[in-house]
C-alpha cells in the first residue's frame, strides 16, 4: 500500500467525519453544512412561522456572505425549512425527516407543543436543537443535552405576568383560559401560581384549543364570575377573536396574555377591541435590543415587518455557528460539547446558558395596545 495515498485518504475520511451532514456546492465547490429550521409555515400561525424561518435565513445568508471555514475548509450553510403545522405529530415526522436528511443541527421548533416531542428524536440522534421561541419549562427540564433555547422560559414570564396583573393592573378576581397546548397551559399554570401568591383570587380556569374561534360559551360562564381580569394562555389566532367576543358580551374585565398575543396580527384580528389589552414578551423591545435597530433595517429590507421571534431565530443560528467555530467542526457531538461555553453578544442581548440549556438573565417586557399599536409599559429583569 502506498503510504502517501493512505495518509491522504485517512485525512479525507477524518474531514468527512468532522463535517458530517455535508455535501458539495456545484457553484463553488465549498462543503455544504445542512441546518434544519422548523416552524408552522401553513395554517393560522404561518405569519409567526415564516418570521422564525426568515430570521434564521437572514443569519445564514450573512454568515455565508462573510465566509466560514471549519477544519481548514471553506463551508457554506444551507437552511432546510420544514413545516410542522404547529401539530405535535407532524413535528415528530418532520424531525425524523431532518435527521434522515443529515442535518447537523436544528433551529426550532417554534411552539412548545411541537418542540418537546421533536426534542426526543433530536436527542436520540445526538443533534443540537436550539429553539428561538419555545418557552415551556418542560422542554429543557427533560435533561436532554441536545436541547437549548435563546429566550426566557414560562416560569420567568408567568411570574412577571402574575405580579403585574395583581400589582400594576390591580386585579383581584381573575379568570384564566388556556388552549391546552404545552405553551398555553404551561404559561397559564405559571401565571396562576404567581397571581395567587401575590394575592389574586382565581375565580375560573377554563380550557379551549388552538384551533377554536368561538369562545362565547366560555366567556358567558366567566362573565357570571365577575372577574376584573381575564388571562389567556394561547396564540393570536384565538386571542384576537376572544378579545372581540369579550367586548361583545359586555365583560368589563381587562384581557392579559403572553407572547402569543404580542404581535401585529393580534391587533389586526381584534380590531378596535385590541385597545387596552396587555401582553408580555420575553426579552427587550426590538429598539432597546443591543443590535435591534440595525437588525430591524436589515430584516425589513428583505422580508418586511418583524412579527415576533425573528431576532431570536437569528441569534439561535449565530449561537450554533459560534459553537461550530469553537469546535472547528460541524460534527454534532463536538458542537454539543462547545455549546455550554456560549458567551455571545446577540441581537437580543448577551447569551449564556445554564446547566439545563436555558438562557440566563432573560428579561420580560410588558406591552399595552394603545391607538392600534403595541406600546411598551415596562421591562422586568
Amino acid at each position: 500500500m502506498n503510504f502517501g495515498k493512505f495518509a491522504i485518504s485517512a485525512l479525507s475520511l477524518a474531514l468527512a467525519f468532522s463535517l458530517s451532514g455535508c455535501g458539495k456546492t456545484e457553484s463553488t465547490g465549498d462543503t455544504v453544512i445542512k441546518i434544519g429550521s422548523v416552524a408552522p409555515l401553513t395554517g393560522p400561525q404561518t405569519h409567526i412561522g415564516k418570521d422564525n424561518e426568515n430570521g434564521a435565513r437572514l443569519a445564514v445568508d450573512e454568515i455565508n456572505a462573510r465566509g466560514l471555514e471549519l477544519g481548514g475548509r471553506k463551508v457554506t450553510l444551507e437552511l432546510f425549512g420544514e413545516d410542522d403545522q404547529a401539530e405535535p405529530k407532524t413535528a415528530t415526522i418532520v424531525a425524523q425527516k431532518l435527521v434522515d436528511a443529515g442535518v447537523v443541527a436544528v433551529i426550532g421548533h417554534l411552539n412548545s407543543g411541537t418542540t418537546i416531542p421533536a426534542s426526543k428524536i433530536y436527542h436520540d440522534a445526538g443533534i443540537p436543537q436550539i429553539s428561538p421561541s419555545a418557552t415551556a419549562v418542560a422542554y429543557t427540564a427533560q435533561g436532554y443535552h441536545t436541547a437549548w433555547r435563546v429566550m426566557a422560559n414560562d416560569a420567568q414570564q408567568g411570574r412577571a405576568l402574575g405580579q403585574f396583573a395583581t400589582g400594576k393592573m390591580g386585579a383581584k378576581r381573575i379568570a384564566i383560559i388556556d388552549d391546552r397546548t404545552a405553551y398555553g397551559q404551561g404559561l397559564a399554570n405559571e401565571f396562576e401560581k404567581a397571581a395567587t401568591a401575590a394575592g389574586g383570587e382565581i375565580v375560573a380556569h377554563e380550557f379551549t384549543n388552538d384551533r377554536a374561534t368561538d369562545f362565547t360559551a366560555i366567556l358567558t360562564s366567566i362573565k357570571g364570575k365577575t372577574p376584573d381580569l381575564v388571562f389567556f394562555g394561547g396564540m393570536d389566532p384565538q386571542g384576537g377573536p376572544m378579545a372581540r367576543q369579550l367586548k361583545r358580551l359586555g365583560l368589563t374585565a381587562r384581557l392579559l396574555g403572553g407572547d402569543g398575543l404580542q404581535n401585529a396580527n393580534f391587533v389586526k384580528l381584534a380590531g378596535v377591541d385590541a385597545e387596552g389589552v396587555v401582553a408580555s414578551s420575553p426579552g427587550l423591545p426590538i429598539d432597546s435590543m443591543p443590535g435591534g435597530p440595525d437588525f430591524r433595517k436589515r430584516y425589513e429590507a428583505k422580508y418586511g415587518a418583524i412579527q415576533l421571534y425573528a431576532p431570536y431565530a437569528y441569534d439561535a443560528v449565530n449561537v450554533l455557528v459560534a459553537a461550530m467555530t469553537r469546535a472547528d467542526s460541524a460534527d454534532p457531538a463536538k458542537v454539543l460539547a462547545a455549546l455550554p461555553k456560549t458567551d455571545l453578544q446577540g441581537v437580543s442581548g448577551p447569551i449564556k446558558f445554564d446547566a439545563k440549556g436555558d438562557t440566563t438573565g432573560g428579561a420580560i417586557t410588558l406591552y399595552e395596545v394603545k391607538d392600534g399599536a403595541w406600546r411598551v409599559l415596562e421591562t422586568v429583569k
